[in-house]
Order: structure tokens, then C-alpha cells, then sequence
């Protein structure tokens, strides 16, 4: 997946309609710490620090797809209660429209509270209804459904069981969404997956995929097994098992299989990953990406999920600087120095030793490369300061650069030993060495270590300067001389 094709796809979210229908929660988080033990109970006191409330169950799956920049509607029954005021509140201020959201005085809206310590949930309390719908909420919640559904881009349904999703209320929704021709997408619970029949996408994880085929998924093979059961029970067109560790796999009904190895680099949290492929396979099938591009564009979100603590948004930015990551792209490695200060201080609180070189490559060549390989092995990333053009002239003469900076900063960008570039106009790299703080600061070997720029810096806050020998007879000069030389020869 492309970077230019993630940013175009949010850059037309604005069209996109989404209807989500389902189990409406709160999530709240008590964030605190824990460092005695009741005398009371052999139990951890928790200080409270923080409060928080977010959206949780399809009120998740709303929030991403806002964040996503789509018009999203809700359609739900909550308690007439304090919770589900406050849930329509939450909407409110994002301006997600509500109009289907309907209350229920008999009903009582979910609220599930975490209590945190040091990144460690350390109990979960529930306080819900897993009641059905009442006959006239049911009725109600079908009626509006089979009027409206024709007007958005996707439906989807976000299944917690707890009693909003009713069979009469999912054929109402798949039959609407079939008459208008419009995908229904489902993250489903239980293990009855006939009830989904028609649907266009169903998302279960591995454990839910097991419990609705009756198979224990151990392999590939019995995987496949596992999806057979499934689509031949619900009829479905596509079925997406997620497999934590392993990524995702993609059954469609004509026998492809896609299976996509999974993205995460570090997992604090799976709570709510769920809720973000669904959104993420919602918004990819609405723009008109391929079944297997939006299952791609999921499993890019849902990595970046899975880093986060508690159910979580994912950004737009953050699923195109993933992509650009894996993908190497020469866009997001060239950064300005401010948005490079951010990402170096991060970098280094995560324990990289920073490494820092500067120059002008003007007509990029082996010794060069030879050169930034062996500084990039110096530490953990490297992080290249280019002379601007206006600072090569200065340096080299109104003659140079040849390439200018733009073209040169892409073509550094593009190695693979290069993690960031950065453009500076001053004749000296001083201010990024001072704004940065590289561990190492890298100068070719014909320096003498008393004139290298910005060694007294580095060396104040216990980092050192280190000099590379340059290939020999590599240089831009000699290639310039050499055209110079062929070409004169030949007029």
C-alpha cells in the first residue's frame, strides 16, 4: 500500500456516508498507582490521578471513522439514565449525527470502568443491560433503518451482545443495505453467524472464528476450514479473521485467500482493535478500494491500535506515516527541524543512540553511500543535515549545487542507512546539532577533530565525534572533471 494512495483516500473522507448500528457503551478509565497493599483485604490501593470517558462498543467504531474525517451517523437504543446522556454528549461535541439514537427509559445504558496502574489494568467493572430490545424500540430501530439506509456509502454493524442487534433489527439492516446496493460490514459475537446471512464482510478474531465454526484453529489449514464453515452457514461474500500475532486472513467467496502478515511493533492493548478494523475495512470499501486493499488498510490500523492503552482513535497521520515506514517512502523521511526535534527526543527516551552527519551530496556517488553506511553503523538511526542551495553556493561557488535540494534530499532519503533529512540554510550544521543532540556527530576523515563543527556541543552532554575515511577517488569534483574532460573531447 502506497503512501500517495492513503493520502488521497482521506483526502475524499469528507464524501463518504457511514451508517454504524449497534451496542452503544461508556468506557471509563481510572488511571492511578499502585504501590500498597489494603490492611483492610490482601488488595492493591489504587490513587486515583486521572479520570477519563471515552466511547466504547460501536461508539469506538464511530469515534474512528470521525477521526477518519467520514460523516458518520449512529443508530442505537440507550438508557433514558445519566451514562446515556452523557454518551449523546460525546457524539455532540463531535458532531456525529444522533437522530437514531433513541431512549429507552426501562433500559440501562453500559458503562465499563477500568482501573489502571502503571499501564496494568488491574480490575474491570461492568454495569450494563444485555437485555433485548423492547417489541416497540425493535420495531422502532427497523423501521428507521429500512428508511434510511439506502442513503449512505456503508452500513455497518458493531455486534457487543448486549441486546441492541436483534435478528429482526440485522435483516432490516441487510435487507435495506442489499435493496440500495450498499456493503454491510459486521463484527459479530456468539456463535449462531446464520443471523448475519447476507452480510457483505464479517471481522470475528481467531477465538471468535473457532466458537461460530467449531474448529480448533491450530493452522493454515484448519483456518481455511474454520472459513468454510462460516461462509457456507452465512452466505456471506467475504469473511476477515483476525489472528493477533499473525496478522489477517482474507476469505472471499470465489476461493481467494489473501493472508496478511500483521504490523504491530509493540502490542500494549488489544481492547477496541476490533472496532478499528471495522472502521478501517468500512472506510476502504466506501472509497472503492478492492476487498484485500481494505483489508490491508486495516491491519495497518489496527497495529497502530494495539500500541495504544485502552480503546483509542487512529489517525489518519498516523496509518500514513505507518505506511510511509514500511514502506521506505522518501516523503516521510525528509522532515522539517521542528517536527524532526519531536521525533529525535522520542527516539532517544526509547533508548536510540542518535547519529548525526551533514554535507551537500551534490551528485550523489559510491563514496557517499559508502560514507553514510558506515556512519548509519555507528548507532541506531541516522539522521542527515543537507546544506540548502542557497548554502552550497556560498560554500561551492554560484556554479553548484547541480542537483538541487529538493532532488537531493529525495535521492539521500531513498537509502535504506539514512532514517531522516533535513534541510538547513545556515553555512554551518550548529543549530541542528544544538536543536538535536546526537550521540554521535559523524565528519569525513578530512576533517581534523578540532574543526569539526559542533563537536564542543556534542561532547558537553557526553557524546563524541566520530571521523570516516572517504573512498578514494570518489568524489563529485572528479565526476564533474571527467564530464567536463569526455564532452570537451567530443565538440
Amino acid at each position: 500500500m502506497e503512501r500517495i494512495t492513503v493520502e488521497n483516500l482521506f483526502a475524499r473522507c469528507a464524501g463518504i456516508r457511514c451508517l454504524v448500528i449497534g451496542d452503544l457503551m461508556l468506557d471509563e478509565y481510572l488511571w492511578g498507582r499502585a504501590d500498597r497493599i489494603s490492611p483492610e483485604a490482601p488488595v492493591q490501593i489504587v490513587d486515583v490521578i486521572r479520570e477519563e470517558l471515552r466511547l466504547g462498543g460501536a461508539g469506538n467504531v464511530v469515534h474512528n471513522l470521525a477521526a477518519f474525517g467520514v460523516q458518520v451517523s449512529v443508530c442505537s437504543v440507550v438508557g433514558d439514565d445519566q451514562n446515556g446522556r452523557e454518551l449523546l454528549g460525546q457524539f455532540s461535541h463531535q458532531r456525529i449525527d444522533t437522530q437514531a439514537v433513541f431512549q429507552d427509559s426501562n433500559r440501562r445504558t453500559s458503562r465499563k470502568t477500568r482501573v489502571v496502574a502503571a499501564n496494568q489494568q488491574i480490575v474491570r467493572i461492568d454495569r450494563e443491560s444485555r437485555d433485548l430490545l423492547s417489541v416497540a424500540f425493535e420495531q422502532q430501530l427497523s423501521d428507521w433503518i429500512t428508511l434510511h439506509a439506502g442513503e449512505y456509502n456503508v452500513v455497518v454493524l458493531s455486534d457487543y451482545n448486549k441486546g441492541v442487534l436483534t435478528s429482526k433489527v440485522i435483516a432490516a439492516a441487510v435487507s435495506a443495505a442489499t435493496m440500495a446496493a450498499i456493503p454491510v460490514l459486521v463484527d459479530p459475537k456468539g456463535i449462531d453467524y446464520s443471523r448475519y446471512a447476507g452480510a457483505t464482510l464479517l471481522t470475528p478474531n481467531r477465538r471468535e472464528a473457532e466458537a461460530a465454526s467449531g474448529v480448533a484453529i491450530t493452522d493454515t489449514v484448519t483456518l481455511a476450514q474454520a472459513a468454510s464453515v462460516i461462509m457456507s452457514k452465512t452466505g456471506l461474500q467475504h469473511l476477515l479473521i483476525t489472528r493477533s500475532e499473525e496478522g489477517m486472513s482474507l476469505f472471499s467467496k470465489g476461493g481467494e485467500v489473501v493472508h496478511i502478515p500483521t504490523v504491530a511493533r509493540e502490542v500494549f492493548d488489544v481492547s477496541g482493535a476490533g472496532d478499528t478494523v471495522l472502521a478501517a475495512a468500512a472506510l476502504g470499501i466506501a472509497s472503492g478500494f478492492s476487498m484485500a486493499e481494505s483489508a490491508r488498510l486495516a491491519n495497518v490500523a489496527a497495529g497502530i491500535a494495539v500500541g495504544k492503552l485502552g480503546t483509542s482513535i487512529v489517525t489518519p497521520q498516523e496509518i500514513i506515516d505507518a505506511v510511509s515506514h514500511d514502506h521506505k517512502d522518501s516523503h516521510a523521511k525528509i522532515k522539517s527541524l521542528d517536527v524532526l526535534s519531536t521525533l529525535i527526543e522520542a527516539e532517544k527516551n526509547r533508548g536510540k543512540r542518535v547519529v548525526f552527519t551533514n554535507g551537500c551530496f551534490d551528485l550523489l556517488h559510491a563514496g557517499h553511500v559508502k560514507y553514510l553506511q558506515k556512519a548509519r553503523s555507528l548507532g541506531d538511526l541516522l539522521v542527515l543535515g543537507l546544506n540548502s542551495d542557497a548554502s552550497v553556493r556560498r560554500l561551492k561557488g554560484p556554479k553548484r549545487p547541480l542537483i538541487d535540494q529538493d532532488e537531493r534530499s529525495h535521492l539521500l532519503a531513498a537509502l535504506d542507512c539514512i532514517d531522516y533529512v533535513t534541510i538547513f540554510e545556515e553555512d554551518t550544521p550548529l543549530e541542528l546539532i544544538a536543536a538535536l543532540k546526537p550521540y554521535i556527530l559523524a565528519k569525513g576523515g578530512d576533517y581534523a577533530l578540532d574543526g569539526v563543527v559542533g563537536r564542543e556541543i556534542v561532547e558537553s552532554y557526553g557524546g563524541r565525534v566520530e571521523l570516516i575515511n572517504f573512498v578514494d577517488g570518489k568524489s563529485t569534483t572528479n565526476i564533474i572533471e571527467k564530464i567536463l574532460e569526455l564532452y570537451s573531447a567530443e565538440s
